[in-house]
Order: C-alpha cells, then sequence, then structure tokens
C-alpha cells in the first residue's frame, strides 16, 4: 500500500483536491489543506524533506509584494463607484431610445450598454444587477419574450470577464507569467466579435421571432424633435464630422511621427474625434446654436464620459504611459469624479465600494495562498510532470491538447468559479501548451472566453444568480435558464473559432517578461599551465575569478 501510494501521490493529492472541492469546504482553505495535508504525508514517506515547506513563506510575501495583483482592488473600486453613480442608468434610457423604433432595439441596447460597461467596469456582478434593475421591468412591459430579455441581460453582463479592464485578464495574465497590456490588446477583438455575435442572435430572433423582440411604441420614445422628428439626423452628421476629424489627425500623425506605433495613432486620433464631439455638443447646449436635436445632445452628454474614462484607462496601458495598476488607479479616481459630476458621491457610497473591493479583494488573495501552498506541494511530488505527461500525450498534439483542456475548464466552470479555476488548474496547463509551442497570451485570451461561461452555466452560474435576485417574480428561475442557453452556445462558438482562427488574438509587440541576466566568469584558461606564468598560484592557493553581469559592464562602459 505504502509503495502504491508513493508511486501515485501526484493523482492522489488532484483526486483529493477535487473531493475537498465537491464537499463545499471554503476553496481558499481546500487547497492549503490539502497541500498540508499532503505535504505532510510526504515527509513522512521520504518523499518530500521537510526544508520544502520553508519556502512557503518567501512565496506568501511574493504574493503580497506583486504589484499586478493591485490592479484587481482599483479596477473593482472603479466598477463599483459607477454602477452606483447612475451611468448605467443614462446609457440604457438614452441608447433604449436611440435604438428603440427597431425590432430588439432594447435588446440591442442592453448589448451595447453591457459592452460600454464592461469596458469600464470589468465587474460582472454590477452589470447584471444594474441592467436587470432598469432595462428588464421595461423590456417585459413592452412585450419581450421572457427567456429573450433574461438571457440579453445574463449574456451582456459578462462580457465584463473578456473585454478590458477584465480581472480574469489580469489574474491570467500574473499565472502565466505575461504582460496584463498584451492580454487586454489581444483580448479586444474576439470581447468584440462577441458582442456582434450577441447582436446577430438578436437580429435573427427579431426576424423569426418578431413578436419576441417588438419595437418601443410610439408613446415611448420621449427624446424627440418638437416637429415628431427622431432627431437621429444631426447625431448621424455629428458622428461622421467626429470619424472624419479622427481620420485626418490620424494621417497627419503618421506623416509627422513615422515611428509612432498603430496603437498609438489609434487612441490619439479617437482622443481627437470624442474631445471635439464633445465640446461641439457642449458650444451647441450652452450658447444655443441649434445644430443638434436633443436625441443627439443626450447620446454625446451621456455617451462621452464613460468613453473618456475608457480612453484615460485602457489608452494609457495600450501606449505604454502607465501600467495597468496605475491606470486602474487613474480609473479609480475617474470614476469619483463622474459620481461627483453625477452628484451620486457621498460617504455612504464610498463606504459600500471600499467594503465590498476589500472583501473580493481578501478572496482573491486568499485563494492564491491556498494555490501557492497546494501548487509547492504537488510539484514537490513531481504533479506538473504527471500532468504534463497525461496531456502532452494527447492524439492530435497541440490541437488535441486544446480541445480537452477546454472541455475540461467547460466542464469545471458548472462548479468553480473563475478565480478557482485560474489559480488552480491554469499554473498547471500553462507549462505544458507553452512546451507544445502555443503562445501563452493566445492560450489566456481563449480561456477568459472559455471561463466567461462559468457565469452562465445553468444551473450555477452566478450572472444567473444575480439577475434572480432581482428579477420580477413573474419571470421564473426557468424562464432565466433556458434564455441563457443560447448564448453559452455563443461563447462555445467564440472558443471554437478563436481554435480554428487564431489570428483573431494577436498582438503586434509583446513584452518581454523575461529577465535577460548573465552570469559571466573570468577564469584562467589554462590555470596549472607551467608555461604561462600569470597563471601560477602558490600551492592551496584558489585562483582569482572575477564575477560580473552584463549590466556592470554597461556601467564600465
Amino acid at each position: 500500500m505504502e509503495a502504491f501510494i508513493i508511486a501515485n501521490m501526484a493523482p492522489i493529492m488532484f483526486g483529493a483536491l477535487v473531493i475537498f472541492l465537491l464537499s463545499g469546504f471554503p476553496v481558499a482553505f481546500a487547497l492549503a489543506a490539502n497541500g498540508l495535508l499532503f505535504g505532510l504525508v510526504g515527509i513522512e514517506l521520504g518523499l518530500l524533506k521537510p526544508e520544502l515547506l520553508q519556502a512557503l513563506p518567501n512565496r506568501i510575501f511574493g504574493i503580497m509584494a506583486n504589484d499586478t495583483l493591485l490592479a484587481i482592488p482599483f479596477f473593482t473600486f472603479m466598477g463599483l463607484i459607477l454602477e452606483r453613480s447612475g451611468m448605467a442608468e443614462d446609457l440604457l434610457d438614452t441608447i433604449g431610445q436611440l435604438f428603440g423604433p427597431i425590432r430588439g432595439g432594447v435588446a440591442y441596447a442592453v448589448i451595447f450598454v453591457g459592452a460600454l460597461l464592461a469596458a469600464t467596469t470589468g465587474v460582472v456582478a454590477a452589470s447584471v444587477i444594474s441592467m436587470g434593475l432598469i432595462s428588464l421591468p421595461v423590456m417585459l412591459r413592452y412585450g419581450y419574450d421572457k427567456r429573450l430579455a433574461s438571457g440579453v441581460i445574463a449574456a451582456s453582463g459578462t462580457l465584463a470577464q473578456i473585454i478590458p479592464p477584465s480581472l480574469v485578464l489580469i489574474v491570467m495574465a500574473d499565472q502565466l507569467g505575461r504582460s496584463v497590456g498584451d492580454m487586454y490588446k489581444a483580448a479586444f477583438v474576439p470581447g468584440l466579435l462577441l458582442t456582434a455575435m450577441y447582436c446577430g442572435y438578436v437580429l435573427a430572433v427579431s426576424i423569426f421571432k418578431p413578436h419576441h423582440a417588438p419595437a418601443l411604441p410610439e408613446e415611448a420614445r420621449n427624446l424627440k424633435e418638437p416637429n415628431g422628428d427622431s432627431g437621429v439626423r444631426s447625431l448621424l452628421v455629428l458622428l461622421v464630422a467626429a470619424v472624419a476629424a479622427s481620420y485626418g489627425f490620424a494621417h497627419y500623425y503618421e506623416s509627422t511621427h513615422p515611428q509612432a506605433h498603430a496603437d498609438e495613432v489609434g487612441i490619439f486620433s479617437a482622443a481627437l474625434g470624442i474631445v471635439g464631439a464633445f465640446a461641439f455638443a457642449a458650444a451647441n447646449r450652452y450658447l444655443k446654436l441649434g445644430f443638434l436635436s436633443k436625441m443627439a445632445e443626450k447620446v454625446v452628454f451621456v455617451l462621452i464620459p464613460p468613453l473618456a474614462l475608457i480612453f484615460l484607462v485602457l489608452g494609457t496601458i495600450f501606449i505604454g504611459l502607465a501600467t495597468p495598476t496605475e491606470g486602474g488607479g487613474m480609473g479609480a479616481l475617474g470614476a469619483i469624479l463622474l459620481a461627483l459630476m453625477n452628484r451620486r458621491l457621498n460617504w455612504g457610497l464610498l463606504s459600500q465600494a471600499m467594503m465590498s473591493t476589500t472583501r473580493l479583494s481578501c478572496f482573491v488573495i486568499f485563494i492564491l495562498i491556498g494555490s501557492t501552498v497546494f501548487a509547492l506541494v504537488f510539484r514537490g511530488v513531481n504533479g506538473d510532470l504527471w500532468v504534463e505527461h497525461l496531456l502532452s500525450g494527447l492524439p492530435g498534439g497541440a490541437t488535441g491538447f486544446l480541445i480537452v483542456v477546454n472541455v475540461l475548464f467547460f466542464g469545471l466552470a458548472f462548479f468553480l468559479d473563475f478565480f478557482e479555476l485560474a489559480f488552480i488548474l491554469v499554473p498547471l496547463v500553462g507549462p505544458v501548451a507553452e512546451k507544445l509551442g502555443i503562445d501563452l497570451i493566445w492560450f489566456g485570451v481563449l480561456l477568459g472566453v472559455n471561463m466567461q461561461t462559468s457565469f452562465m452555466h445553468p444551473p450555477f452560474g452566478f450572472a444567473l444568480f444575480y439577475l434572480r435576485s432581482v428579477a420580477p417574480k413573474e419571470v421564473k428561475t426557468s424562464d432565466i435558464y433556458w434564455g441563457a442557453i443560447p448564448f453559452v452556445c455563443i461563447q462555445v462558438i467564440m472558443v471554437a473559432l478563436i481554435i480554428a482562427f487564431p489570428n483573431l488574438v494577436s498582438v503586434s509587440a509583446k513584452t518581454d517578461m523575461t529577465e535577460q541576466i548573465q552570469l559571466q566568469i573570468d577564469a584562467p584558461a589554462d590555470y596549472g599551465s607551467p608555461d604561462d606564468a600569470a597563471n601560477e598560484t602558490k600551492d592551496g592557493e584558489a585562483p582569482e575569478l572575477n564575477f560580473s553581469t552584463d549590466e556592470d559592464e554597461k556601467k564600465e562602459k
């Protein structure tokens, strides 16, 4: 029996972890208890040395000193402040009025606002609860199908998992040892494509089942001109003018700065167009110029502040002016300023946001500490080699590995949160993916899209629980579950598209996260030769060795 345990310590340890997790024991403590238990068993059986556990304090202090993880409380705080600042209500009301005249218009508005909230908050709970409280009663009042309405709201909220500044991408970058900024850039296109696929589903429903997604009735459209005109024409003119100004500035900037990166050109030119549109709308309102309709003015004043916050946070990260942690700090300050502008900032709001942020941050750190204890012992019993042999020997090579890993993550997402999946499984499968030649940034975004389904899985999806907590009584739990299934299928299709078309996830210039340090030892080449007087040493005296690094040589030069 003892020989069997020694030979199979890694799979036994992994199986015991699964039992711990299924028992309902808190994940952080289950990981740590499992690691310590098998650490003591390994020491008793002679598999491990007691000195191995002495590495734990250094590992825990390393977690506490990790600057990248500071971005998690910053972005969480930013999202919670924005969720309570009234921004979501204003966006949903205005964009709903804009798309209201077309079939499924409110559903399109929910998807658009969900993507915008994802790019400003990065918190699923905040997005789902806000849109559930505001838009679900409106959609039900005007005849939307209950399943479609609940599915659109839950799915749009989960866009915060993949559209930067996503918390899961921060954790993924940390666990895979890659740049958070590169992970953000790589996830942008998949996030936008997933948003477009959600809109495509709503379009299909509005074509084949028009009674499930009706247009807003005439009496519900209150942003109209005195003559009854919708006012969309002036909004389109303003949009075309802003795009033209951005396009012209981009050409000018490229000609004057030939070495500028595409991200820098795009962000600066888009920022110019947005600022110009806001300035024109402000002049039109306060100088009473009369060039813009009520619809155009309302859209500009509601849409520009969150867009400005997006450019402040993501723009500075993409062009290299700020790290994700610094960008998160600026985003938190920007959220406070927006709440102050909307006259929603008070001590109660700040207190609630700080308490929720502290709770989530402690949750993440404790899981990370527990996973560190587990990973240390698991590697000590050669568990990483067991996982590598198990996964690298799959038929189909890299493709077979990707299929099995994605099926594994998809299945475990029924029971585990994305933080738990990221901290437990990603450190195990990441090294195998790298040895198979898979780019880890691409792999991280792929798993991020996959883990997005953890919020949508019936019956344990957290987004479904959040929506259930704020949904009216006439919306049954079964309606929410059935409404989520088509969007889970869309997310699975997105995973398949990323595997089939890897170029959907790409970063042109990646940040090198490896430390480039060379140790040079200058030793006599012919030590001991009687012909070389320079190398002669006295009996028992060691030769002189000169140690230097490449940094020392640069300083000397």
